[in-house]
Parts: structure tokens; C-alpha cells; sequence
């Protein structure tokens, strides 16, 4: 099959969870023998049209001039172009800025999305930003033949609310197994004496309220932040958290295999997320034997179970740095569960094997699903 994903900046990975979900997918489908295409910014650092027998193929993208507008055009840019392709199958990876211009897509293509999360729920955004990406993800069931959700709390909200199934496909995670202790040093940090979160610095992640909670555990073990920091609400965690010398704003760090260690060796990993299906950097930590301690929602639950630590507050925050080590026993027993998840449920090569399931079932097979008249 000749198959193309849309809807991420690009891969090899630079930015976040679609695009390494796209890096992972891609890569795989072709050493399946199935012809791949990944559409790339056409500013990403990497520039060559070709990566491990993926063809990729750069499409202007003003973002970085005009923000969401600017995205919006390159979603737009990239479905003019994926009309010449002669594609059996269309994957798009969420539907924010692309699904306005769904009904572009070729018709001769089988379009499945995977609908993410529900980013009308975020609390960084106002009101009219709620309309349209409701209006958004509308557009995203009506010009879609299949959807993906990546968790079953996605799953149960669009048959709820479209009347609609869609087929459950989580992310991928690969176990980490070679830990090394010298790579600390980089950062002055001593196995299991510090603390961190990694994520977008965004209000639905619960990073002020993760951060409050440090403060008022008055801990001296280090706090680590990790993620771009260079963003409104990242200046303002940085002014109100300058005084706490143990919270280190790092920034954002890509080289998974220094962040597999930063977690592995972290006394408890903060994850933080509230809005969305099965994130990523959850199954890494997961993956890299982290002691998580997550915000407490359907999301996470349904991945986590009873194998980790749950907050909804600072003062929640605060009791489990203060209170909790990660050698007790009870929490190694939550560690090697959520390890064997990992092996048994989402090993990358189970997730591709899923997609690919996915995409021979419906090639061809066009079914654009009826739901409500956009308003």
C-alpha cells in the first residue's frame, strides 16, 4: 500500500507525541514492504527527501510567522499535495488546523484519523479557540472514512457524542534497558535524588500545580523541568519559581536516550497531563522503570491502573515528595507492572502491526460516516 501521514511537523522526531508516533510508524510500515510518505515542515532540521525508505516530502509552513494561522496553511498545502500522490490510504494524526480542509482530500484515498485528544478541554484557550476546535473536530468525523482513538476514554466519547466507533489503537513505547548513571553528571545529579517532569509548559499539563507543590514541600532535592520553556506561560513559571533554587527550568531535551535515563534514575516522575488520550512521554516513563506520580483522570487511569501515585493539588504534590522513595518495595512492584504493560501492550512493533491490521481492513472500503450538519 502506498500510505501517507499528515498532520505532524515531520519526522525524524523534533518536536512531540505525533511526530514520534509518525517517526515509529513510518519506519515500520516500510520495512513492512508498504510505501510510506511523511509530510515535514519545510523548515525541520532534517532537509533530505529520503529517511530509513520513508519518502518525505517538504511543504512550506508559515507557522513559525503566523502561529496557528500559519499551521493551518501548511495542513492546508499539505492536502493539495497529497491529491497528486495516488495514495491508498491517508492517515492524519489529529485534527486541530487540518480537519477545516477535509473536504479537499482526495476522494480515491481512504482518510482515517486519529482523533487525539479533546483539545477543546484545554485551559490555556479562550473561547472563541473552544468553538472552533469543537467546530474542528466535527470536521474531523465528517470528512474522515475511519477514526483511531488512543485511548478508551477517546473511544467512549465519540461513539457518546457521534454515535460513531472508531477503532482503539494506543501509542508505542520501547523498554529501556541499558541505564547509565555517568550520563548524570551533565546535569550534577546523583541517582534517585531528584525529582522531574517533562512536558509541554501548558496549563493543562498541571505544571504550576506540580510546581506549587514543590515549593511547598521545601525539599532541597533538585526538581527538574523538562520542555520548552521559551513560550508565554513558560516565562511566567520562570518568574514565579525563580527564587526555588532547586527547580532547574532545562528546557526541552531530544535525545531519547539521555531523557530515558533522566527518568530512569528520577526518584518520582511527574506527569501531569489532564486533557488528551494516551500520551507518550506517560509510556516512556512507564517504559524507563519511572515511580509516576500522575494527575488523577480517566486518561491516565485507564493506562495506569492502581501502578502509580495519583494528585489533583499542591498540597497532594507535596505529601508524595515528601513522604514517597521509590525503593520501597510497594512501589517496585508498581514499577514492574507497569514494565510488563509495556512488553505486552505497547511495544512499537505491537502498535505498527495494529495500524497496518487497521489500514488493510478499510482500504478501499469508503464509509464517510453521517453525523451532524457543521454549524
Amino acid at each position: 500500500m502506498r500510505i501517507a501521514i499528515l498532520g505532524t511537523r515531520g519526522i525524524p522526531n523534533r518536536y512531540g507525541g505525533f511526530e514520534q508516533c509518525a517517526e515509529y510508524l513510518a519506519r515500520g510500515l516500510a520495512v513492512k514492504g508498504h510505501e510510506v510518505i511523511v509530510y515535514n515542515s519545510h523548515n525541520h532540521p532534517y532537509q533530505k527527501s529520503q529517511w530509513n525508505d520513508v519518502r518525505i516530502i517538504h511543504i512550506y509552513d508559515p507557522e513559525y510567522r503566523f502561529g496557528t494561522v500559519g499551521q493551518s496553511i501548511y495542513d492546508l498545502n499539505c492536502i493539495r499535495d497529497v491529491r497528486k500522490q495516488n495514495c491508498d490510504i491517508i492517515l492524519q494524526l489529529g485534527y486541530n488546523t487540518s480537519s477545516i480542509w477535509g473536504a479537499m482530500l482526495p476522494k480515491d484515498a481512504v482518510v482515517t484519523t486519529n482523533m487525539d485528544g479533546l483539545e477543546w478541554q484545554r485551559s490555556g484557550f479562550g473561547e472563541s479557540v473552544k468553538k472552533f476546535l469543537l467546530y474542528a473536530e466535527k470536521c474531523g468525523v465528517r470528512y474522515s472514512d475511519h477514526l483511531i482513538s488512543d485511548s478508551v476514554g477517546i473511544q467512549s466519547y465519540l461513539k457518546e457524542k457521534y454515535a460513531i466507533d472508531s477503532t482503539f489503537i494506543p501509542y508505542g513505547a520501547d523498554e529501556f534497558k541499558y541505564p547509565n548513571p555517568f550520563l548524570l553528571d551533565d546535569y550534577f545529579l546523583r541517582p534517585y535524588e531528584y525529582d522531574l517532569l517533562i512536558s509541554r509548559l501548558e496549563p493543562e499539563n498541571s505544571t504550576e500545580i506540580i510546581l506549587d507543590g514543590v515549593v511547598k514541600a521545601a525539599q532541597n532535592r533538585p526538581f527538574l523541568v523538562i520542555g520548552n520553556n521559551k513560550t508565554k506561560f513558560g516565562d511566567h513559571l520562570k518568574r514565579k519559581f525563580k527564587g526555588y533554587k532547586n527547580i532547574r527550568f532545562l528546557g526541552g531535551i531530544y535525545d531519547i536516550n539521555k531523557l530515558n535515563n533522566l527518568r530512569y534514575y528520577s526518584n518520582l516522575y511527574f506527569h501531569g497531563h489532564a486533557v488528551g488520550g494516551t500520551n507518550p512521554s506517560l509510556l516512556e516513563a512507564m517504559a524507563s522503570q519511572s515511580l509516576i506520580a500522575a494527575h488523577d483522570n480517566i486518561f491516565n487511569r485507564s493506562i495506569l491502573g492502581e501502578d502509580a501515585l495519583y494528585f489533583m493539588t499542591p498540597d497532594q504534590v507535596s505529601e508524595q515528595l515528601e513522604k514517597v522513595r521509590k525503593s520501597e518495595p510497594d512501589h517496585i512492584v508498581k514499577i514492574d507492572r507497569n514494565t510488563d504493560k509495556i512488553r505486552t501492550t505497547y511495544t512499537w512493533e505491537k502498535i505498527t502491526n495494529q495500524y497496518e491490521e487497521h489500514f488493510k481492513s478499510i482500504a478501499k472500503i469508503v464509509t464517510r460516516p453521517s453525523v451532524p450538519k457543521l454549524v
